[in-house]
């Protein structure tokens, strides 16, 4: 299963039928609060798994952990690629110290399968387009909605590769809301150019790899105006980078069982693919670039909350020598870059015990 939608290939099929939308709002939410009575005192345990309306549409939204504790907005990568179905194994251990949220985004799993089309066509792509300012809308407003929901003051932002983008547009237009911006595999300009493809096709060549050095041909290079050929670079740099990093545990990304049914795992295919046309964007299928329009180096440097980078050394897509210079150039009341050996783009345990540690220290600071 993949964690971020940066690395798989776009596969798409026209299909002539008809394009059906469905406009269904069913109840399907579930929520409970927990009390447990303890020697020293009364807590509440929340468990609530539920659509949440955020700026018109019904998005999915779990909410995790013990009330009186600091509240953590997970972001996720790709985009389209959610975090809510590895929540458990990821981050059970979390809940006792932080209440955990997590959202599948618009366009993404759940939440794109609540309007989900009956067939993904170019009709329905030119008809829905994600921009980075419309997701950053969403996100303010589901932060907003915790604050009153869960009677908090601020929240902990974390984002990871897409997550991060997102993550430094909602804390720097709306910084009242959070404590602090913690960034893991932060992307700064992610412009797939022409020194990233020469970095790869160099890298293929040393390896010998007949392979990539064939798909590299075939896709030529940059710049791309087909989500294909993005796609297809992508799938190498994620295959050179797991040659030299510790890969997370497999049981990881194994869905949890409210996940693994045939309509969930549609809707995050589905998803997976309507997110990543946005992203990379294709003239073919006229649907503009979201990626061309994100420059951080240029457009978000200067920020009122602390902010946290977690960086890969081996990571090939959103190098450290970007995210350094654009760590540099930060002005904030605090800052603090955290480099991680034999780490790609991806998590392992590395980047999870380095999480908590920064998540610890802002709580202690609260």
């Amino acid at each position: 299963m993949k964690v971020d939608k940066l690395y798989s290939i776009f596969i798409y099929t026209v299909n002539v039928s008809m394009l059906f939308l469905s406009l269904t709002f069913s109840a399907s939410a579930h929520a409970q609060t927990e009390t447990i009575k303890t020697a020293t005192a009364l807590k509440t345990k929340l468990f609530e798994e539920q659509f949440v309306i955020i700026n018109g549409i019904e998005q999915w939204v779990t909410i995790k952990g013990e009330s009186s504790k600091p509240v953590i907005l997970f972001l996720h990568g790709g985009p389209g690629s959610p975090l809510s179905p590895y929540a458990n194994h990821l981050y059970k251990n979390l809940e006792d110290d932080f209440i955990v949220v997590q959202w599948d985004q618009r366009g993404t799993g759940k939440t794109f399968g609540k309007l989900a089309p009956q067939e993904l066509t170019p009709e329905y792509l030119k008809d829905h387009p994600l921009t980075v300012d419309l997701m950053t809308g969403d996100g303010i407003a589901l932060a907003e909605y915790l604050l009153k929901h869960l009677s908090k003051q601020k929240i902990i932002l974390f984002g990871t590769s897409w997550g991060s983008v997102l993550a430094v547009k909602m804390v720097t237009r709306r910084p009242d809301l959070f404590y602090a911006y913690v960034g893991h595999s932060q992307i700064v300009n992610p412009a797939i150019d022409l020194e990233l493809y020469n970095t790869i096709y160099t890298m293929a060549e040393i390896k010998h790899d007949k392979d990539g050095l064939a798909i590299l041909h075939a896709t030529g290079k940059p710049p791309y105006d087909r989500a294909r050929k993005t796609g297809q670079l992508l799938r190498i740099i994620k295959k050179y980078e797991q040659e030299n990093s510790i890969p997370a545990p497999g049981s990881w990304f194994v869905p949890s069982p409210d996940y693994d049914n045939e309509k969930d795992n549609q809707d995050r295919n589905d998803g997976d693919d309507y997110s990543f046309v946005n992203y990379a964007g294709d003239s073919v299928l006229g649907v503009p670039s979201m990626s061309s329009t994100i420059n951080l180096m240029k457009d978000n440097v200067n920020f009122k909350i602390p902010v946290y980078l977690i960086q890969g050394d081996e990571d090939i897509l959103t190098p450290k020598e970007k995210s350094k210079k654009y760590f540099d150039k930060i002005k904030a009341p605090e800052k603090k870059y955290y480099l991680l050996p034999k780490t790609a783009h991806g998590f392992n345990l590395s980047v999870l015990e380095t999480q908590y540690k920064i998540f610890k220290r802002i709580s202690e600071l609260l």
